[in-house]
């Protein structure tokens, strides 16, 4: 059976004057500012599109590449994983890039890189964003 997620944005203004909140609905953890400036610009306290985008891709990665090294026989004591989403104003998102690094005893880093790469490949966040170029950095601490 399939799982929903909810998110409500409420939007007051022009694009370029207005703003709006983003709830986040499922999980209850919060609303948060969103605002063109804080998209195109400095965050100055608020969130964007792209930083949500990256949030959900850092952590599907994260939970795909735990799983892939706990089937190698070689789970990760740590996986740090960072999202950069770079959007152009007028063009759009024009790249992600995700860097891993981690803790994993029992592994070269070979094995390691390539686990990352299957994992990139198989989160369901890298496969709904396979519209724009997603790079991997892969190496252990």
């Amino acid at each position: 059976m399939p799982t929903i997620r909810n998110a409500t944005t409420v939007w007051e203004g022009t694009l370029f004057e207005g703003a709006g909140k983003v709830t986040l609905d499922s999980s209850g953890l919060g609303t948060y500012d969103v605002s063109w400036p804080s998209r195109a610009e400095e965050a100055n306290g608020k969130t964007s599109p792209e930083e949500l985008i990256a949030a959900a891709h850092s952590s599907c990665f994260s939970m795909a590449f735990s799983n892939a090294l706990a089937k190698n026989d070689t789970p990760a004591t740590s996986l740090t994983t960072t999202a950069a989403v770079e959007l152009t104003p007028g063009t759009g998102i024009t790249g992600i890039k995700l860097t891993v690094r981690g803790t994993v005893p029992g592994i070269d880093n070979a094995t390691f890189v390539e686990l990352a790469e299957g994992a990139k490949a198989g989160c369901p966040v890298s496969q709904a964003l396979a519209g724009t170029t997603i790079t991997l950095d892969a190496a252990l601490s």
